[in-house]
């Protein structure tokens, strides 16, 4: 038997950041973000012994015994996290198998990587074990298995976005309550926002605890500065919201702008000499308005591009060395399914 699974990337489109403790549990969190056509892969095949994990996209294979609990040493301790909450909260005893995964983008890059892998490979477990888990469950069963079994900071975004897939407003309070709301949003304005909104990949990808951690001491401290632009990156999301369900797409250009600056008051390393040098030679070149997507640093940042700027604003790019990435949305998230192998 083989069992596959996949789960898409988002784009944050808006309130990146607003998702992390203590502020989502002060003052409730809101962000609105897309999943596209970016996927994180995860392949089980059941063995009679031992274990092996096997991340093509890194190019790493570990092999190892099969026991309860594997150590967390620093070599995909993304894949031994998840099997190790599986063994805990639900077989009690020891597996033995291939997991084999690939991601369509690096580590670091702001697309919500890390977490949508691990989405992927519960996802995998869910259905090799017929483990009785819905959207809601998988996605804060991933979130545990980050923030807490393996320590890594940030949000609660990523797991959200890429189990339920599409466009979603998000909401997120205290005593980890998330409220994902699905967008109903007219087919031609899907194809015109993904017509008008350019993706880039910066060519450096970042350490986002850092920044994540630094967010979260300026919330803890009650910095007024970082506390009220973090309101104001929430309002954005909120304002484009209401702008999609409505189709007013010229106003997601002066939105992105101004939630940009707000954000890059949230915390330092957020924006640098090169992703200014980015984001100003996009606007001069036609774009109205950007922001990196996830934590900030690096990785990859998009553009809106009203008419047919998109195509100056790409010539642009490619002129001092930032990559175009072609992107679609996607309208489901997690899938996963299983089927026997043939005989011979």
């Amino acid at each position: 038997m083989i069992i596959r699974s996949k789960a898409p990337l988002r784009i944050g489109l808006a309130g990146g950041g607003t998702d992390v403790s203590p502020y989502s549990d002060l003052h409730g969190g809101a962000i609105l973000n897309a999943t596209i056509n970016l996927f994180a892969r995860a392949t089980i095949e059941p063995l009679d012994n031992g274990i092996i994990l096997e991340a093509k996209d890194q190019g790493q294979t570990i092999e190892l015994e099969s026991t309860s609990e594997l150590e967390l040493n620093g070599q995909l301790d993304l894949l031994k996290g998840v099997y190790n909450r599986v063994v805990q909260q639900f077989t009690k005893e020891p597996l033995s198998f291939r997991l084999t995964t690939y991601v369509d983008a690096p580590p670091g890059s702001g697309l919500g990587s890390s977490s949508t892998l691990v989405v992927a490979i519960l996802g995998a477990f869910a259905e090799w074990l017929k483990l009785p888990l819905g959207e809601y469950d998988i996605a804060h069963l991933a979130y545990e298995i980050e923030r807490q079994d393996l320590n890594l900071a940030g949000g609660r975004q990523d797991q959200y976005a890429a189990t339920f897939g599409g466009v979603n407003f998000m909401e997120f309070y205290k005593d980890d309550k998330v409220i994902v709301n699905p967008l109903r949003i007219r087919r031609k304005i899907i194809q015109e926002l993904e017509n008008n909104l350019v993706l880039f990949y910066t060519g450096t990808s970042r350490e986002s605890a850092k920044i994540i951690e630094q967010q979260t001491a300026n919330v803890k401290s009650g910095t007024d500065t970082a506390i009220e632009a973090m309101h104001q990156v929430k309002a954005s999301a909120v304002k484009m919201k209401e702008a999609l369900l409505k189709g007013e797409l010229d106003k997601l250009g002066e939105i992105l702008d101004q939630s940009w600056n707000f954000k890059k008051q949230m915390a330092s390393g957020i924006s640098n000499p090169r992703i200014e040098e980015i984001y100003q030679t996009a606007i001069q070149a036609g774009a109205t308005g950007g922001k990196i997507s996830g934590a900030g640093g690096g990785g990859f940042v998009f553009f809106y591009c009203p008419m047919n700027s998109r195509f100056d604003v790409i010539r642009a790019m490619e002129k001092i060395d930032v990559r175009y990435e072609h992107f679609e949305f996607t309208q489901t998230g997690l899938y996963s399914y299983s089927f026997s192998q043939p005989a011979g």
